[in-house]
């Protein structure tokens, strides 16, 4: 939606692939999306970034699964950052993992401490670090990183507030070797009780964020308003455009997507249209250990948001094994689409097959 990869997930899925995160032992990132993130990425290419790197990115707002269904392909369910931590939690507990809180006031995360210890007292906590306030840049992320690695921890809980906390997992999150680091918010706050969260009745309407505006009127009204000015008027232009495919594809069968892959690329061809039921072709789900990507656009007239998604997890893909995702052939329906929603740029642009492949072999 308007630059931001959203994974369609559940509550439940959520927490088994948190589990299997962390059996991995591998670092993976989340992040908990809401309407403040759609408008912020308009101007922030450091955020968009982030979040396209984000192994898990979550719905955390009703407006977005709202939109969804407007766009054609609905997300099942909100998945809030507010609602999982806690589930993580007793998961951690159950399964003995250790967790570290980042951020947050420090009289806040002290009472965080001691209501997390009543509530879960099996729970291992690795850490719960306030580190002073400073911009991104001037942070002491040495300091910091060293402090969590020391911990061993399996599971971060990052509270700078957004956009800071998806840039500085972004930044570390990697090195840092933590097999999940979650933005969390104010759900810090929540857990310490210092900020009641609405009655559930306003979190299933989608009406939570008036009462967070009751409770930060100065701090919340202001941003909530640009909010709604910049996000409606993105959310209505791409609901045009993809509502409008290209005439010469309206009618026309799709051709059958595939994958062929070699030692050095994977070449992908999308169908005729990219939409959500030929996103959800199994066959487009294939992993390959090569470094450079070849998404092969020639035949593509029409492509949504679903789709959309898909094809920037293979530019991730690529650029996490330092390779390259090419978009080859792509018609100006495509561009529109990508350009859009700015990632336009995650690919890099060829003619022809032959013209990306001889880009690599260069």
């Amino acid at each position: 939606m308007m630059g931001v990869p959203i994974d369609q997930v559940t509550c439940e899925q959520t927490i088994s692939i948190v589990d299997q995160m962390v059996q991995s032992k591998r670092s993976h990132m989340i992040a908990t999306a809401n309407l403040d993130f759609l408008a912020l990425v308009q101007e922030d290419d450091q955020l968009q970034q982030a979040l396209i790197e984000s192994d898990l990115v979550l719905a955390d707002g009703m407006p977005l699964i709202w939109m969804s269904k407007l766009l054609g392909d609905p997300l099942p369910e909100r998945v809030a950052g507010s609602d999982m931590v806690p589930r993580m939690l007793g998961l951690a507990e159950a399964k003995g993992y250790r967790i570290f809180f980042l951020g947050g006031k420090e009289e806040v995360i002290h009472a965080a401490e001691q209501n997390i210890r009543k509530k879960w007292p099996e729970l291992q906590i690795a850490g719960m670090y306030s580190p002073p306030f400073a911009p991104l840049e001037q942070m002491d992320h040495a300091s910091i990183c060293q402090r969590i690695k020391e911990s061993q921890t399996d599971l971060l809980f990052v509270s700078f507030g957004c956009p800071k906390q998806e840039k500085w997992m972004a930044m570390n999150f990697r090195e840092l070797g933590v097999p999940v680091s979650i933005g969390v918010g104010a759900t810090i706050d929540f857990l310490a009780g210092t900020v009641k969260r609405a009655p559930v009745w306003m979190r299933k309407t989608g009406l939570e964020w008036v009462y967070r505006t009751c409770q930060e009127p100065k701090r919340l009204a202001k941003r909530y308003w640009k909010d709604i000015c910049v996000v409606l008027p993105g959310l209505f232009k791409q609901y045009k455009n993809y509502k409008e495919p290209s005439p010469n594809s309206i009618n026309q069968p799709s051709t059958t997507s595939k994958i062929d892959v070699t030692s050095t690329h994977q070449v992908i061809t999308l169908p005729s249209r990219m939409d959500a039921l030929a996103a959800r072709d199994e066959s487009l789900w294939t992993q390959s250990s090569s470094k450079h990507v070849i998404i092969d656009a020639q035949s593509t007239e029409f492509i949504d948001s679903t789709g959309t998604g898909k094809i920037i997890r293979f530019a991730r893909g690529a650029q996490e094994l330092g390779g390259t995702c090419f978009l080859v052939g792509a018609q100006q329906s495509v561009l529109k689409s990508l350009e859009m929603m700015r990632l336009r740029s995650k690919f890099v642009e060829a003619n022809s097959l032959q013209e990306a492949l001889n880009q690599i072999n260069s």
